[in-house]
């Protein structure tokens, strides 16, 4: 950032937030914004800077304002200056889920966490965000052949790989579109959730839409950042299921096991659809942005692609291009940032 934007910052806190104290820079996100910890003798606070011109700070406190009134733990919002991007905001600490989560820790943070996320899709209103309609979805899953077969790995599709991935996108739109719609996170994973009094604290809620049911648990369980055995995912995701069920978002006059049934094939093909998605941004981001950061992350990603089509027939043509492609190589691989 510019030394003029750091001043008009310190100038912003002293004279219209009010506050002192001493900044120190905080971890970055994939986004244009930062963010800095203000240190205070009233406490600490997180200050948020998003450039006006490259990042829009009014969804985050709409947002923020729907999940707080819903009784989710997000940052309070004390003072903003949205035609400069700067906000003032409550600091949920510096402890996310991904510093703490081993096998011990496991079970009792994503209870939290689930039980978090069924308050935020059964009491926050989807119709308080944005559609995740079938335009936006489509739209995501074209960043996979641009930006990771085109541009990461150098060869875009030719027409019989288009063939196949047009027809695969077409199954995941569709099965996404055909599940409960309800307020989406989506980002709702490791390093957005914080070990906290009030156990999860949430952040980098600001892109939040009105979509698939199991979008957030694909996020939360098939994480990027970090991952499960299989067996233990599935028993995770059957938790869910039963308390979704209990609040409503499921139709309980269905027999259990075809509500599990039916969530876990949701679940999987959402997860196809998120990590094309994912694996088109990570490498946008260094080829456009030139954050490398992320591509040590795309293995997993991939390992998980490679799995879910794997198992599933109509997934198959998309699971002999990957195959083709030699993404099961990729997938086993440590990739440098350059």
């Amino acid at each position: 950032m510019s030394f003029d934007r750091d001043a008009s910052l310190r100038d912003w806190l002293d004279a219209a937030a009010g506050v002192r104290g001493r900044l120190e820079p905080l971890a970055g996100d994939a986004s244009f914004r930062r963010y800095l910890r203000l240190r205070t003798d009233r406490g600490s606070f997180v200050v948020m800077d998003a450039p006006p011109d490259k990042e829009d700070s009014r969804p985050f406190v709409h947002v923020a304002g729907l999940l707080r009134a819903g009784g989710l733990n997000v940052p309070e919002v004390h003072a903003m200056d949205l035609d400069r991007g700067f906000l003032l905001l409550g600091d949920l600490g510096s402890v996310s889920y991904l510093d703490r989560l081993d096998a011990a820790s496991a079970p009792a943070l994503y209870r939290d966490a689930l039980a978090a996320l069924v308050r935020m899709q059964s009491g926050v209103p989807a119709e308080a965000v944005p559609p995740y309609d079938e335009a936006r979805l489509a739209a995501e899953l074209e960043l996979f052949p641009e930006w990771f077969l085109g541009g990461h790995l150098g060869r875009p599709p030719n027409r019989t790989e288009r063939r196949v991935l047009d027809e695969a996108f077409a199954l995941l739109v569709d099965a996404a579109l055909a599940q409960p719609r309800v307020f989406v996170h989506r980002d709702y994973h490791s390093r957005n959730l914080m070990v906290h009094a009030r156990n999860p604290g949430i952040l980098d809620f600001q892109d939040a839409v009105a979509g698939p049911l199991t979008y957030d648990p694909v996020s939360l369980f098939r994480d990027a950042y970090i991952s499960w055995p299989a067996p233990r995912v599935y028993e995770w995701l059957d938790e869910y299921t039963n308390l979704a069920t209990e609040a409503g978002l499921l139709d309980a006059d269905l027999p259990a096991d075809a509500i599990r049934t039916r969530v876990r094939r949701d679940f999987d093909l959402m997860g196809v659809q998120r990590h094309l998605k994912v694996a088109g941004i990570f490498a946008r981001l260094w080829h456009r942005d030139r954050k490398a950061a992320y591509l040590g992350d795309l293995p997993l990603v991939l390992r998980y692609l490679l799995d879910a089509a794997a198992g599933y027939p109509e997934l198959e043509p998309l699971a002999r291009l990957f195959e083709a492609r030699d993404l099961t190589g990729y997938a086993g691989a440590t990739p440098c940032g350059s």
